[in-house]
């Protein structure tokens, strides 16, 4: 078990780090929840591709769950870097927004000044919770779908041996 814990650990990590990158950056990040759920596919596929041990669905969820987590961390520094060039590019929007229209919404002047993209800690830390959550979710979904991609198939017992209905057919036919 504590094997299956160290495969598991370096491709969440790799996974998550590129998901976490993806979604965190502006424009790509419209897109979320397709880059965690294919940061824990490519993590799953990490873990079974040179690992001799047959992986189930549920150590597929684990490693997507791992990714998740880490994609929110990766994503959570960047948004902290980058949050003075999201405010701005909110308030630019906001501004040509009321240009073109000819009546705004009350309330409206409050959203220009800026006060409704500042951040509080009780804010941030329940963004952080929901966040955490989501990809957590999507990893887990991602990680199976890589599992049932990837894995290596644990052979029944029908696989390598004859087939009667085919041995039965020939020997009619003769």
């Amino acid at each position: 078990m504590n094997n299956q814990k160290s495969l598991m650990l370096t491709p969440a990590l790799i996974g998550g780090v590129i998901a976490g990158a993806l979604s965190g950056i502006p424009i790509l990040n419209c897109l979320c929840c397709l880059w965690i759920i294919g940061g824990a596919i490519l993590a799953a596929y990490l873990m079974v591709k040179d690992s001799p041990t047959v992986f189930t669905s549920g150590d597929g969820a684990i490693v997507g769950v791992f990714t998740g987590i880490v994609a929110v961390l990766v994503r959570t520094v960047l948004e902290i870097i980058l949050r003075p060039f999201y405010q701005e590019f909110a308030q630019r929007m906001l501004e040509r927004a009321a240009e073109w229209a000819e009546e705004m919404p009350p309330g409206f002047e409050e959203l220009l000044e800026g006060g409704a993209f500042e951040s509080t800690v009780p804010r941030f830390l329940f963004g952080l919770l929901v966040y955490a959550i989501i990809f957590s979710g999507l990893g887990a979904l991602g990680g199976i779908l890589g599992i049932s991609l990837f894995a290596k198939k644990i052979p029944s017992a029908t696989e390598g041996g004859n087939d009667v209905s085919t041995e039965n057919t020939s020997d009619r036919q003769s």
